[in-house]
């Protein structure tokens, strides 16, 4: 199988994310997409996460509801500590040997994973996707990184051609936080459940 790895905080989950994960299966013909909500993530302080792990995994589940080639992965929202994405990855390689992983990321990414943990055995594991949009990132810049990532690293990367992100899940927390109208962001049981847990101030 080829299975794309969509990792995140999901705080919340919107449009976007779908919409990146259904351009990664059409584009890669991949058989899943899995969404992996990160429990504790080394980038992010505690503080900046406005809803609890059970919550996003909660609206992650809502928001793939009903779509087969999407799939809800708990491997690092129930492990204890901090999750990096090599050992993720290499955990997911090593339980299913015979299948394919894709990881899918954004053009910000691209250019920061040198300073993950350990990025060199990131590449061993899956290809990387890495989401072009046009008001983030031109298509040369990131070819001239995936080049120099390619020659270090043996890595294989691949540009995923991504729709535009119509909100960010920071935003969208700041525009629920201010009352304003968020509906159209979200799938609608996932709205729904933001309006009845009371998360970000609705």
């Amino acid at each position: 199988m080829k299975i794309g790895i969509m990792g995140g905080t999901f705080d919340p989950i919107h449009n976007g994310h779908l919409m990146l994960g259904k351009a990664a299966l059409r584009q890669f013909d991949l058989d899943e997409v899995w969404f992996l909500p990160n429990g504790n993530p080394p980038h992010k302080e505690n503080a900046s996460i406005g809803s609890s792990i059970g919550n996003r995994c909660a609206m992650t589940a809502l928001a793939i509801e009903g779509i087969k080639e999407f799939r809800l992965e708990l491997y690092e929202a129930e492990k204890k500590g901090v999750s990096y994405s090599y050992a993720t990855l290499e955990h997911f390689h090593k339980l299913k040997k015979a299948d394919e992983f894709f990881f899918i990321v954004g053009a910000d990414s691209l250019f920061m994973i040198e300073s993950w943990v350990k990025p060199e055995r990131i590449f061993p594991v899956c290809r990387l996707l890495a989401a072009c949009r046009d008001e983030i990132s031109t298509p040369e810049k990131m070819r001239e990184q995936i080049c120099y990532l390619e020659k270090k690293y043996n890595a294989r990367i691949e540009i995923l051609k991504a729709p535009l992100m119509p909100v960010s899940s920071h935003e969208l927390r700041e525009r629920i936080k201010a009352g304003k109208t968020f509906s159209a962001y979200v799938p609608a049981k996932v709205a729904e459940y933001i309006k009845k847990e009371g998360l970000y101030g609705a």
